[in-house]
This record gives C-alpha cells, structure tokens and sequence, in this order.
C-alpha cells in the first residue's frame, strides 16, 4: 500500500484497517453536539437504542474548543473508538456563524507576511498544537478540514476552486512540516454538490467523501467520486440526516467506508427500528466489534489483532 500522507505506525495501522475494509463493510458513525455539557447525548442515545456505539466518534474544533475535544477524543480512542474531527472556524477562530460570514481579502489572506496571513496562522497554529497533543496521546486523527468546500457557504470556499486548493495545501504543509503531524488520516469532504476542479491533488490527502441530508444512499456522489478515478482510495458518507435501510447500501452499489450522522435533533428524527436494524446488520461495524490498537483498551487480548 502506498501512502501519500506521513503517517506514524499507529495510523497506518488504522489506515490499513479502514482500506481492507472498503468495499466490504461500513463503520457506523455519530457526531457528537458541540453544545457544552451534552457532548455524550448522541453516542449515548444510539447505545440505548441499538445495545452498539458507533464506531465513529465525530468531534469538532468549534469555538476553538481544543481541550474540550481533546479530552473526549483520547477517552473514545482508549475506550476502543475511532476518531474523525472536522473544524466549523472562521478565518481567525470562532465558530459557525464565523465560518459562514467571514469574507476575507483573499489576496491578503494568500500573500505571506501581511497582518491577515499571519493572524489566520496563528489561528492554525492553535489547532495544530491541539493535534499534536493527540499525536503525543497516541490517538490517530481522520482529521476532515475545509468540510464542504465547493458548496460555497463557508469562507474557505467563496473565492472558488483556486483559492481553495492554496488554502488546503498550505495547511498540509504547514502542519506536516511545521508540526510534524503524521497522526493525521486526511479527508477530503465534497459537499452534495460535487463541483469538479477542486481536488488539491492525490499527494494532500488520503480519502474522499461527500454528504447530504436527503435520506438516501448518496448514490450519485459515489458514482462521480467513482467515475474521477478517485475509488482508488475510500470514500466517505461523512455527513448525513436519516439513514436509509441498511440493506440499500448494497443494493445500491455504495458501500461507504463510513456513515456519519449529525448531531442533536438530526439523530433523533431517525426511525428508532430502521437505526436499531442498521447498527445490528451484518454489513456494519460498530466500536464493540473493533479490533484493538496500541494505547486502547484490550490491546494484547484477542480483541487486539486489526486482521477482522
């Protein structure tokens, strides 16, 4: 297997698990809400729903809120648990009305040096020490920057296509040079629309996903990730509403790497025995059925080998 991105063993070893799997199972995932004092509401609910936790734990870095996620994210790694973090921001931090109304000088923001560059990196730079802190955990990262770049609503992605591959390239460099990250699994996450032209290049990242809230499989995002030539690598359903019947991933030819259900109301607007029969079926993974890595919870027992 070739990898584009550093990655530590750990994170290969998760990588190398996740692309065996493609194409045979899905891993089951929830995103967790950013609201304080209720980040365990969701994964929660689906345990008493299901009897399962989901495989992944969606975390986000909103509100700037690194030691928060931090922490829930190296206790779900040690419980067993795989985790994803994405990053509602604005240009200079915040959160999510932040990421949607900020409208920078972009000229400005590229060009090295100008007081817009350098507060943005410095913004960076606090989530790349956030990160580093779970490199040094031990806690691999399917670390999903920029989300939904080509939609157009968030600031990343207002000054088009262009703009948006300096932007996501940059941010690669500077957190694998800089920071010496290589705990990070890089998503590429489309938004439904799936515009073409804005792919940083195959070297910047190492899966591909899209999402939508339709209720459906997301079959035609597949089928165009599909006909890119980008099926080389995994694709994702990393955002998404109500989930259809298990049985039409199959039927419908997509067999995501993984799912990933929204928070808050998002999760309880699922039918309770479509979500119970998805996290039993036997095409989905879900955390009690992981192997074990290094630094969790029964590494070295049976659970250990990541050869299931």
């Amino acid at each position: 297997m070739k990898y584009y991105t550093p990655m530590n063993t750990i994170t290969k070893q998760l990588f190398q698990y996740l692309c065996k799997n493609f194409g045979r199972k899905m891993f089951t995932g929830q995103q967790e809400t950013p609201c304080r004092g209720r980040h365990e509401e969701e994964v929660e609910y689906v345990k008493e729903v299901t009897g399962c936790y989901p495989a992944i734990r969606g975390l986000d870095y909103i509100h700037d809120d690194f030691e928060g996620v931090n922490q829930r994210a190296v206790q779900w790694w040690k419980d067993g648990g795989i985790v994803t973090i994405c990053w509602h921001t604005g240009v200079n931090g915040g959160g999510y009305k932040d990421s949607q109304n900020d409208r920078p000088d972009f000229e400005k923001l590229l060009t090295a040096g100008t007081p817009e560059q350098n507060k943005m990196l410095e913004s960076w730079d606090r989530a790349a020490n956030a990160l580093v802190e779970l490199k040094n955990a031990g806690v691999p990262v399917l670390w999903r920057p920029f989300h939904e770049f080509d939609g157009g609503w968030f600031w990343w992605g207002k000054d088009g296509a262009r703009t948006f591959i300096r932007l996501w390239r940059m941010m690669y460099k500077r957190f694998t040079e800089k920071f010496g990250l290589d705990n990070l699994i890089w998503v590429l996450g489309y938004s439904h629309m799936m515009k073409s032209g804005w792919n940083p290049g195959k070297r910047y990242w190492d899966i591909v996903g899209s999402d939508v809230y339709d209720g459906t499989t997301h079959q035609k995002a597949w089928k165009k990730l599909w006909l890119r030539r980008l099926s080389r690598r995994p694709l994702a359903f990393h955002e998404c509403g109500n989930l259809p019947c298990p049985d039409d991933f199959q039927k419908d030819g997509c067999l995501w790497l993984w799912f990933m259900v929204w928070h808050s109301n998002f999760i309880r607007e699922n039918d309770r025995e479509n979500l119970i029969a998805t996290y039993r079926h036997p095409l989905m993974i879900t955390r009690e059925k992981l192997p074990a890595f290094p630094g969790q919870d029964g590494y070295g027992d049976e659970k250990a080998s990541t050869e299931k």
